[in-house]
């Protein structure tokens, strides 16, 4: 099977590097404490700090392989390929609320990078998906979980540097 691509930002590609690093070293370590000190108390088999203890080693193994396959598999936005005339990941869009005339303005990254409260939007969410290769100007409408939105296409440009 294929490994699936992570087109990201350098920063974000950062940010994984250096949460796989803290868990492989200082998180590692807290735990090893915490089974060490639920040792000491004795019987494990009733032991809840034992069992949380081994819970949260089972859950840090866990996003350490997560992370690591996202790091095999990252590959970084070539700001080559991002246009100032469409919609593309990597780029910014400013889009204007048709109903209500609000306008906002977001990069259009992948899911693993997105986070909506900063202005990173999902090329895989509704919006991003109907936004993708539009040019200034086009409306589209989108099927939310709240009903239908319309919105059109403000301005397009490309970000001031791609470590954001």
């Amino acid at each position: 099977m294929a490994d699936t691509v992570y087109e990201m930002t350098y920063g974000k590609i950062r940010e994984y590097q250096q949460e796989l690093e803290d868990r492989k070293t200082r998180v590692a370590a807290e735990i090893a404490e915490r089974l060490k000190e639920a040792r000491a108390h004795g019987d494990i088999t009733e032991n809840s700090e034992f069992d949380d203890a081994k819970q949260a080693y089972a859950d840090n193994d866990l996003r350490i392989m997560e992370i690591e396959e996202i790091l095999k598999n990252a590959k970084v936005i070539d700001e080559k390929g991002i246009s100032r005339t469409r919609v593309t990941l990597g780029g910014r869009v400013l889009l204007r609320n048709e109903e209500n005339g609000t306008e906002q303005e977001y990069m259009v990254v992948s899911a693993k990078e997105e986070d909506i409260l900063i202005g990173k939007l999902s090329s895989e969410s509704p919006v991003g998906q109907a936004i993708l290769g539009k040019k200034k100007g086009d409306v589209v409408e989108v099927k939310t979980p709240v009903g239908m939105l319309r919105y059109s296409v403000v301005r397009i440009s490309k970000p001031k540097g791609l470590d954001e």
